[in-house]
C-alpha cells in the first residue's frame, strides 16, 4: 500500500535503535506503589478508600467525578498507607492513594475471565471500557469512553488505531505490535462492533516494516481492517496529523474527530480495550521504555502502574553517570521532571535519560526570517509571528492569526537556526487564551438571564 503523510514536519534523530530490539518484561514492585487520582485530561478521580483498607488488584481505589474524568483501578493486592497530595515531580501536587503491596496479587472477584464480547450489546461495551479506566495511552490521557461516546455510530467510516510511535527514543508501542499482535487486532474488532460503517486501520510509520509486516500478516483476509503506512516523519502520531495522513481530510481545533467521521485510538489503548472487554482486566499495567543515553541496557518493561520510575531505571541497569535531564516521554513533547520518586502512571510512555541537556546549551539569537518554521508547521500557521504576538501579550492578534490551532508539537523550536523558543511561547499564549475564555464563560453564566435582580 501507498505510503501517507502531511505537509511539513521534521526529522529529529531516532535514537530507536538502543531499545527497539528489547522485548517487553514484565517487572514487579518493590516498595510502596503510588497512584495519582489525576491521569487524563478531565476532573480528577476522587478517592475510593482510606488509610488502612486493604485492597485487591483490581479494586477501585479512584471513582471518576464526572463525565469527563476516570477510574483508577488498583494494581496490587494491599493495604492503603496514605491517601494524600504528592508531587507529580514537575512541581505540581496531586491528591494520590499511596499503597503498600503484599506482592500476592489477590484479586477481585472475576478479574481475568474470559468474557463473550460478540454477545455484548454497545452500552455494554462502552460500560465496561468506562469502569476499566482506559484513556489514550499515548500521553493525552483523554478518556476512552467519552471519544467513543459520539452523537451517531453511523457516521464514523474511521476507526485509525494510532500505532505512528513518531516521537524519538520510545519503542513500547512497537513491541507491541510484534509481540501482542493478536491483542491489538481483537481490540480493534471489538471497536469495530460499536460504529458498523467503519473500516479499521493500523497507522504505523515505516521505519517499523516489521510492525507493519504483522499486523499485515494478522488482518489477511478481512474486509473491514487494514494497515497504512506512513512516512517516518515527527509529529506523524498527533491526532489532527494522522487523521489528515490517513483520510485527507483536515481537522481544526473546533471539531472533534467523530465530526469528521473518524476515532482515533493510541495503539496501547487499543490493546487495552482487548484486555478490558475480551478478558475482564480493567488498565492495570502499562509498557514503558526507558531508553537515553545515559542508560546501561535500555529496555522496554511491562509493569503494574503506580511503580516508582526508579524501579525501572535500576531494572535497566541504572545510570552511566548523573543524568543532566530525566524526560518522562519523548524529547519533544516530553515532560522534564526532577527525579525518579514519582509513579508510572497511564500515560507513562517513556523514562528517558539524557548525559547532556542541549535545550540548555542553545542560546537564542534574533528572527533571521528565513521561513523555516513556516515550512515545518503541520497546522501551516506562523510561528515566527505568533511568538512575536505572544511576547506582546497580544492575545486577540494571537487568537486572529490562527495561535488557538497549535498542537504544541514544537517542531518550530526543533528547526529554528536561531533556538528561539517558539513553540514554548505560542503554547503559553494558548494556554492564556484558553483560559481567558474559560473565566469569561463562568463570569456570563453567574450573570442573571435578564432583567435586574429581583424583576420577574
Amino acid at each position: 500500500m501507498k505510503t501517507r503523510s502531511f505537509k511539513g514536519g521534521v526529522h529529529p534523530a531516532g535514537g530507536k535503535e538502543m531499545s527497539s530490539g528489547s522485548q517487553i518484561v514484565r517487572l514487579e514492585p518493590k516498595g510502596e506503589l503510588i497512584f495519582p487520582m489525576l491521569q487524563h485530561i478531565g476532573a480528577p478521580a476522587t478517592p475510593a478508600v482510606k488509610p488502612g483498607d486493604r485492597v485487591l488488584l483490581g479494586s477501585v481505589i479512584g471513582r471518576a467525578s464526572g463525565f469527563v474524568s476516570c477510574n483508577i483501578i488498583s494494581s496490587v493486592s494491599g493495604t492503603v498507607k496514605r491517601v494524600e497530595p504528592i508531587d507529580n515531580g514537575a512541581g505540581t501536587m496531586i491528591e494520590s492513594v499511596v499503597i503498600e503491596s503484599d506482592s500476592e496479587y489477590e484479586a477481585v472477584e472475576g478479574f481475568g475471565d474470559p468474557r463473550d464480547y460478540d454477545r455484548l450489546s454497545k452500552d455494554e461495551i462502552r460500560r465496561i471500557i468506562s469502569e476499566a479506566g482506559l484513556v489514550g495511552m499515548g500521553g493525552a490521557g483523554f478518556p476512552t469512553s467519552v471519544k467513543l461516546a459520539v452523537k451517531d455510530d453511523s457516521l464514523i467510516d474511521y476507526v485509525i488505531v494510532n500505532g505512528a510511535e513518531c516521537e524519538p527514543y520510545i519503542t513500547c508501542d512497537h513491541r507491541l505490535m510484534l509481540e501482542r499482535t493478536e491483542k491489538a487486532v481483537l481490540g480493534l474488532k471489538i471497536l469495530l462492533r460499536l460504529f458498523e460503517n467503519a473500516k479499521g486501520v493500523f497507522a504505523v510509520e515505516n521505519n517499523k516494516p516489521d510492525a507493519i509486516g504483522a499486523l499485515g500478516e494478522a488482518v489477511r483476509g478481512s474486509k473491514r481492517m487494514y494497515v497504512q503506512p506512513l512516512k517516518t516523519k515527527y509529529p506523524q502520531g498527533g491526532e489532527r496529523v494522522v487523521v489528515n495522513a490517513v483520510t485527507g481530510r483536515r481537522l481544526s481545533s473546533k471539531k472533534l474527530p467523530s465530526e469528521l467521521g473518524c476515532v482515533v485510538v493510541n495503539l496501547a489503548t487499543v490493546a487495552a480495550v482487548a484486555d478490558a472487554v475480551a478478558y475482564s482486566t480493567p488498565l492495570v499495567s502499562r509498557i514503558v521504555t526507558v531508553t537515553g543515553e545515559d542508560i546501561k541496557e535500555p529496555s522496554n518493561f511491562e509493569v503494574p502502574l503506580g511503580t516508582a520510575t526508579g524501579e525501572l531505571v535500576e531494572a535497566a541497569g541504572g545510570f552511566l553517570e548523573p543524568p543532566k535531564k530525566i524526560i518522562l516521554g519523548g524529547p519533544m513533547m516530553g515532560s522534564s521532571v526532577s527525579g525518579l520518586n514519582v509513579p508510572v502512571t497511564k500515560t507513562t510512555s517513556c523514562i528517558l535519560c539524557l548525559k547532556n541537556d542541549g535545550a540548555a546549551a542553545k542560546e537564542p539569537s534574533a528572527c533571521i526570517r528565513c521561513g523555516r518554521c513556516l515550512d515545518v508547521c503541520p497546522e501551516r500557521l506562523m510561528p515566527a509571528k505568533l511568538k512575536a504576538l505572544a511576547d506582546r501579550f497580544d492575545y486577540g492578534g494571537f487568537e486572529n492569526l490562527g495561535g488557538l490551532e497549535c498542537i504544541g508539537c514544537g517542531s518550530c523550536t526543533y528547526i529554528c537556526p536561531a533556538k528561539r523558543r517558539l513553540s514554548q511561547s505560542i503554547t503559553a499564549a494558548k494556554r492564556q487564551v484558553l483560559a481567558d475564555k474559560r473565566a469569561a464563560a463562568q463570569k456570563r453564566s453567574l450573570e442573571p438571564s435578564g432583567g435586574k435582580e429581583g424583576e420577574k
